[in-house]
């Protein structure tokens, strides 16, 4: 893992993407101590919870919300209310 200050960072962030693009994790340092780091992406894990999730999600996408009686109409003063 190599460390860099955030002026280097930022004067050559093409240089540091590049090497967390090609799997690197770069330190980025602000007067000595480190404050982030980058890395390469990785995309989450497909667990069998998130399938869940994601499975209960579409379904009540499918069903809808329940609008009419159950929801209060609002005026349009309300409505711009800050």
């Amino acid at each position: 893992m190599r460390a860099v200050s955030a002026r280097e960072a930022n004067q050559s962030f093409a240089k540091v993407l590049s090497r967390a693009e090609a799997g690197e994790e770069v330190v980025i340092t602000r007067r000595g101590r480190p404050v982030a780091v980058l890395a390469p992406y990785r995309a989450p894990a497909m667990t069998p919870e998130r399938e869940a999730a994601i499975e209960r999600a579409k379904r009540m996408m499918e069903k809808g919300l329940p609008w009419g009686r159950a929801f209060r109409r609002f005026t349009r003063d309300e409505m711009h209310e800050r």
